[in-house]
């Protein structure tokens, strides 16, 4: 019901109001005379307001989404409760008009027993986000009157499928999920299900994948291959290893190229020789290449004892300039990447932090211009942050960090700090330079800080300021460096990886995502923004796919949400107009994961009929040589991501 607002003034030709009592606020003219504070509480309640409407309509967004691909309902792009409650009727086998006439068809005639006393009374809280819901709607809706399901779903009288009523079906959800299934991958708890739903949940997972789009397979190699020499350390264990992957019928190979490795000691001095003999071998096997140009350094041992880092020249600098590496609230530098505050900096002999990486890529084209016309190398990805992520190194654990703290905001170097300052003398405010002082530590969670808390400062005026300049400097930093790429790759397909910040999704300010630089709450999209960028140059988005062991956890303290996040991604991707590459998180050795990842890359019941172009599998050194462990999985894993064979790993 529309309502005037209080600042309204009052319309001249009708009849004067009766007198305001004592305690209301004047109308019209006589509200020049409120006191300030007034003005101010009813500003904040329409900001509460607002915020509140964005909530309820993200969680209306995730419910459809949940609708279209686990219920397989056809909805449209835009639908409304509307649209919802007619494919409720439709599956339940009642006739809707298109003018919302709603009646019983004729062949209803022998109606279903009504449904298990486990589920009466809990509609609203059957997980659209899990495999299950089919099923249980199922018992409900196949040849049922509605009148019949009447103590099946039963809600409420104030209850209503209105965005105004889905924020106690969520929380309803939740504890449903926890009582029944203690695990809200319900699917995955057999346990937990009659025979019927394990026959179901057995369909679910054994599908039919034969003539399904071909998307190509890829297998990292280990990044010990090459010392700090740039040399290939051990040529035959490589060519076993790829024997291994060719019986496999695998499309190609994940290769690093490490800047620290290849540009090691003398600024503009690249030594190409291992990558070369490695190229060469791989060339034998037929088999392509996607390189990954890493700009960061890594924690892990590659060669024996060697410890890739970033180039010694490099480091040379930063003994007399540590302001180069990223830096957190408390001076702690990180030396995993530059900081993206040098980008336009000429602080490395000369050179920017962008031209820097020119020169690299442009020195590999050259090096390897015959094996991509050749078409050996498929694709390029870039390394854009820390990990070879387009993120902030927010979570570094040589700091401490520990899953599932919130991380830190990392722009606290001096160049960094000086583009905070330039943003808020522009923004009217200088007060507004500094980072905020109440956001917590690397191991804090999201409700001990002032900042991430519901609530908190990271949606205050000056919040909203930070946020949006911590972001916008990460959408800048990839702007500039794919600029610079496709004029060095000229035409060659190139990847962007973006993080999986799944920790806190399921909280309001989405912290751990926030301090990795995206501006992703629950009233505001972070992602769209960047993939308009990545769009802007025509990159391929990868992403990371996690197990079951990632899914939403009983009384989960993190309140993390990987499949929830994952999806938000892939479907601002595809919104986009973005292709997307799909990479494992962890060694395929699990069954459950197959299915997982197969579902991710090649969704059943999407409309748009998206599907992924490539995928990457992250395999524990030395998996491939150490006989036929889990051998014929992986084979059958891999034809059907061809779309050869029918998936059968349910037994």
């Amino acid at each position: 019901m529309a309502t005037r607002h209080p600042h309204q003034a009052a319309d001249p030709a009708a009849s004067p109001p009766p007198p305001a009592p004592p305690s209301r606020r004047p109308r019209g003219l006589a509200s020049a005379s409120s006191p300030a504070p007034a003005r101010r509480s009813g500003e904040r309640e329409k900001e509460r307001t607002k915020l509140r409407e964005r909530h309820r309509r993200s969680i209306t967004s995730r419910m459809l989404a949940g609708l279209r691909q686990h219920g397989n309902f056809p909805l449209p792009a835009r639908a409304d409760m509307n649209d919802v409650l007619a494919a409720l009727a439709r599956a339940a086998g009642w006739t809707v008009q298109p003018d919302g006439t709603t009646f019983r068809s004729s062949s209803l005639s022998q109606p279903l027993p009504p449904p298990p006393a486990q589920f009466q009374g809990a509609f609203q809280a059957t997980s659209v986000e899990t495999p299950s819901f089919t099923s249980h709607l199922n018992s409900y809706a196949i040849g049922t009157p509605l009148d019949s399901q009447a103590s099946g779903l039963q809600t409420d009288d104030s209850l209503s499928l209105s965005p105004s009523s889905l924020d106690s079906v969520v929380v309803a959800e939740q504890s449903i999920k926890n009582e029944n299934y203690g695990n809200s991958s319900s699917a995955n708890s057999l346990s937990c299900m009659g025979s019927d739903q394990l026959v179901r949940a057995s369909a679910v997972w054994a599908g039919d994948y034969t003539r399904t789009p071909y998307i190509p397979v890829y297998a990292s190699l280990s990044m010990g291959i090459i010392n700090s020499y740039c040399q290939l350390v051990d040529p035959e264990a490589v060519r076993a290893e790829l024997r291994h992957l060719k019986s496999l019928n695998v499309d190609g190979v994940v290769v690093d190229c490490w800047w620290g490795i290849v540009e090691a000691w003398t600024p503009q001095k690249y030594e190409w020789s291992g990558y070369r003999d490695l190229f060469g071998i791989i060339k034998e096997f037929k088999l392509k290449v996607q390189v990954v140009l890493s700009f960061h350094g890594s924690g892990k041992c590659g060669s024996g004892d060697v410890l890739i880092s970033l180039p010694r020249w490099v480091m040379e600098i930063a003994q007399e300039n540590q302001d180069i590496f990223f830096t957190d609230r408390v001076g702690r530098r990180n030396t995993e990447c530059l900081s993206w505050g040098i980008d336009k900096e000429r602080v490395l002999r000369g050179r920017t932090g962008i031209e820097v990486y020119f020169d690299f890529m442009r020195s590999f084209h050259m090096e390897f211009r015959s094996l991509s016309e050749e078409g050996l190398i498929s694709a390029i990805e870039i390394g854009l942050g820390a990990s070879g992520e387009l993120r902030y190194p927010s979570c570094p654990e040589k700091m401490g960090w520990r899953y599932p703290g919130i991380g830190e905001f990392q722009c606290y170097d001096r160049y960094m700090q000086k583009n905070l300052r330039q943003a808020a003398l522009i923004r009217g405010h200088l007060f507004w330079a500094r980072g905020p002082d109440n956001a917590g530590y690397y191991n804090s969670r999201s409700h001990e800080t002032g900042f991430f808390c519901d609530g908190g400062d990271y949606d205050s005026y000056y919040g909203r300021f930070f946020l949006n300049w911590y972001s916008g400097i990460l959408v800048d930093h990839v702007d500039q460096v794919l600029s610079l790429a496709t004029l060095a790759f000229d035409g060659a397909v190139i990847m962007v990886k973006i993080p999986s910040m799944y920790w806190w999704y399921r909280t309001a300010s989405h912290a751990a995502e926030l301090t990795a630089g995206y501006y992703n709450p629950t009233n505001r999209d972070g992602y769209s923004p960047v993939f308009k960028m990545l769009k802007k140059h025509s990159v391929i988005l990868k992403v990371v796919c996690y197990g079951p062991e990632y899914t939403v956890q009983e009384n989960d303290e993190a309140f993390a949400d990987p499949e929830g996040l994952t999806w938000q991604v892939m479907n601002a991707a595809w919104d986009q107009g973005l292709s997307i590459s799909v990479e494992s998180a962890l060694p395929c050795l699990d069954n459950e994961m197959y299915p997982l990842i197969l579902d991710t890359a090649k969704p059943r019941n999407d409309p748009d009929r998206h599907h992924v172009s490539f995928f990457a599998y992250r395999q524990k050194t030395p998996f491939l040589l150490q006989g036929n462990v889990c051998f014929s999985e992986l084979e059958t894993f891999v034809k059907c991501m061809h779309g050869e064979a029918t998936q059968n790993f349910v037994d």
